[in-house]
């Protein structure tokens, strides 16, 4: 009760914002801009927070998603005078990298794994099968490049030209984000945008991290031992809640499960 006595001086409260998971758009998605949105805004918002801590878990994803969610936590920071504080837990890799450079200042565990700063997109090519069981292909497009990409025909050296283009582009927003970010801190390493990533003391070693730390005890080493913490995240639909989406979450854990297995976890 003693934070609703007048003239006495609360404890401070550090807002946390869990992101966690994969990063993707569409109703299976989670860990997007939209389902993120209200927990952000209220963790800025909401009883004027010393700092807002990022509890930060993901294998990456979705580039605009990631762009999206960061650009949000860097307005509100600016708006409102709120230093970000990131915490990695398991990984902050890729999309979920992206994410952790929308803070002020980033820690990890000795054992997380940061960086995979790079692009990948990957498919499957079904020509040889489909010829192989008789099937024919019918394809009726206007334009000619409507069709590119399609997995049911040859691949065409011109399209895996484009597609790399286009990868180029979101790798070249990617590495402007995390200079951005960093700055000076990162070390002169070329292999930091290559897509390779490290685990702990190594990548503070290469600034994309400031230190090893965890979450309670650092934050509560800056604002005092009483610091108080509110946790935000996203909501789940009424669906979710009641388990009327177990073929969408079976899909749901297959992704993640082929995201964090490039990790090793």
């Amino acid at each position: 009760m003693k934070r609703f006595i007048p003239f006495v001086k609360s404890a401070p409260v550090v807002a946390v914002v869990r992101l966690h998971g994969t990063i993707s758009t569409g109703p299976r998605g989670q860990l997007n801009d939209i389902a993120m949105a209200s927990a952000i805004e209220r963790a800025f918002r909401k009883g004027k927070p010393e700092a807002v801590a990022l509890s930060i878990n993901s294998p990456g994803g979705s580039p605009v998603q990631s762009s999206l969610i960061a650009a949000r936590i860097k307005r509100l920071s600016n708006e409102k005078d709120i230093p970000v504080y990131a915490f990695v837990e398991d990984a902050a890799a890729s999309g979920g990298y992206w994410l952790a450079c929308a803070a002020d200042t980033i820690y990890a565990d000795r054992s997380s794994i940061l960086g995979s700063i790079g692009v990948i997109m990957a498919s499957f090519g079904f020509a040889n099968f489909i010829g192989k069981h008789g099937i024919e292909r019918r394809v009726y497009t206007s334009g000619e490049s409507k069709s590119q990409l399609d997995p049911f025909k040859p691949e065409d050296p011109k399209d895996v030209e484009r597609i790399k283009a286009v990868g180029t582009q979101i790798h070249e927003a990617f590495i402007d984000h995390v200079k951005t970010a960093r700055g000076d801190k990162l070390a002169d390493e070329p292999a930091l945008f290559s897509g390779e990533f490290w685990v702990g003391q190594k990548a503070v070693d290469l600034g994309l991290a400031d230190g090893i730390g965890h979450l309670v005890p650092t934050m509560k080493d800056k604002f005092g031992e009483k610091t108080r913490f509110a946790v935000y995240g996203p909501r789940k639909s009424l669906f979710r809640r009641f388990g009327a989406q177990i073929a969408s979450d079976a899909l749901d854990v297959m992704d993640d499960r082929a995201a964090w297995s490039r990790f090793g976890l």
